[in-house]
């Protein structure tokens, strides 16, 4: 197992800044009228909406920032009719983005170059290219060098601002998780429990005799005997099932407890994930229904999805360059793909990393353990299916997905998961009623459109 690929943090760097995003919920006086630009001689015109203290803010400036929010709205397919509506929005985030940096630097905080070449790095990286495409693209969307990492100082020093005035003043204490844990038996009683359920339909006629129910009955009973002893349940559904859900492995999907037949639901209440519930008998049939997923109200699952892969890692250097790394690795999968070559004798000779000892094989591994760019592509893959060269801050990666399984937390990493829930929500709280303080001390002037 690589001790480098696991338990390692990095910010996510963005291209765009959603400053605003971060003021939701805020309650300021009603921002002026901003008139959109729409030509070049009205951005020769253009004039100063806000000052922040003594710093302006201008007109061509709210526009240009609320067109970046725009289209990363509407790649979500979440975009309002157009971009004038987020103009008052986009203002009043720049405005608070504009006193917090203030702030920051007048209290001293500082950001170096060295911490901007690794922000600028960071971003090359997980996009899958080099530094020198990353400022290729930035120019092609029209944002100068300068520009660029201009916003990516501000971004890192917004950020070191918040750790130190905001995430240092929250703390979660064992009490506040055994309030949860205590919380927890009547929230699984909630109707907005939800749950996803596979079953097992062995169909029984209207018209059947009670031989014939019994015959279906011992039928019903062999499915529930084989998949409690952990039989693959998808393959159990294919070979006993009379329902029409066999392309998803018999699953019902992810729902509220509510949208499920209460025969269900009863039958499963007290059942964990991955358990399988004692027949149950309905007008249909017999059925045999395994819980593959509970998501309780305002607590985290319980359950994780883990997955089992390998890889081969080649760090590029003076005698291997990136693209000599990358074409071995190509060469690599396809010898793996065409049944040529063993991935764990390829890893064991080739791979430069802690688990090329044992094939390359990290072992089990739940979400989070990986960095980003690793996690991402390994999510990607089917069980035996061999990913493209992956470029992360280690090196090129060749990875191959074993298997999946879900897992349900031990109480230790159930604590420990719903001291990260408690720990987002307090910062969140924290961080509205610091960002409030900070604008309420800002001295702000919003000024209307000239005539």
């Amino acid at each position: 197992m690589t001790h480098h690929l696991k338990t390692f943090t990095v910010t996510m760097f963005v291209l765009a800044v959603n400053w605003q995003a971060q003021a939701q919920g805020l309650s300021f006086p009603a921002a002026p009228a901003l008139a959109p630009v729409t030509s070049p001689a009205q951005t020769q015109a253009d004039y100063i909406v806000a000052v922040v203290n003594s710093e302006p803010i201008t007109n061509l400036e709210v526009y240009r920032e609320a067109q970046r929010e725009y289209q990363q709205l509407v790649q979500q397919r979440r975009a309002p009719p157009n971009v004038q509506a987020l103009l008052p929005e986009v203002l009043e985030g720049l405005i608070n983005r504009r006193a917090q940096l203030q702030m920051a630097r007048d209290t001293g905080l500082r950001v170096d170059e060295p911490a901007i070449d690794q922000a600028e790095q960071s971003i090359a990286l997980q996009n899958q290219i080099d530094v020198a495409e990353l400022r290729r693209r930035v120019a092609r969307d029209g944002m100068s060098l300068t520009q660029f990492r201009d916003q990516l100082s501000d971004q890192i020093l917004m950020q070191r601002l918040r750790e130190r005035d905001v995430d240092s003043r929250v703390r979660v204490t064992e009490q506040d998780i055994d309030q949860v844990l205590r919380e927890q038996p009547a929230a699984d009683t909630t109707a907005d429990t939800q749950i996803n359920l596979a079953q097992i339909l062995v169909a029984v006629p209207e018209s059947a005799t009670p031989q014939q129910v019994d015959a279906l009955k011992l039928r019903a009973q062999r499915a529930l005997e084989r998949a409690r002893k952990g039989e693959d349940f998808a393959t159990l559904a294919r070979e006993f099932s009379d329902a029409t859900d066999l392309a998803s492995g018999g699953q019902l999907g992810l729902r509220s407890s509510t949208r499920y037949p209460e025969l269900f639901v009863q039958a499963t209440a007290p059942l964990s994930v991955g358990d399988v519930a004692d027949l149950v008998r309905s007008p249909a049939g017999f059925h045999v229904l395994k819980v593959v997923e509970k998501i309780r109200p305002g607590l985290p699952t319980m359950a994780v999805t883990q997955s089992h892969a390998r890889h081969i890692l080649l760090v590029p250097s003076a005698r291997l360059s990136e693209a000599e790394a990358r074409s071995k690795l190509i060469e690599f999968k396809k010898q793996v793909v065409a049944g040529k070559a063993d991935f764990a004798t390829l890893a064991r000779e080739n791979s430069q990393d802690g688990s090329a000892a044992q094939g390359g094989d990290l072992g089990w591994a739940s979400p989070g353990m990986f960095v980003p760019e690793f996690e991402t592509t390994m999510n990607r893959l089917a069980p035996g299916e061999v990913s493209d060269p992956l470029l992360s801050r280690f090196g090129l990666h060749l990875i191959q997905l074993l298997e999946r399984r879900k897992a349900t937390l031990t109480p230790e990493q159930q604590r420990e998961a719903i001291r990260a829930m408690l720990r987002e929500k307090k910062l969140e709280e924290t961080y509205q009623t610091w960002a409030q303080d900070v604008r309420a001390r800002a001295y702000v002037e919003l000024r209307e459109p000239p005539v």
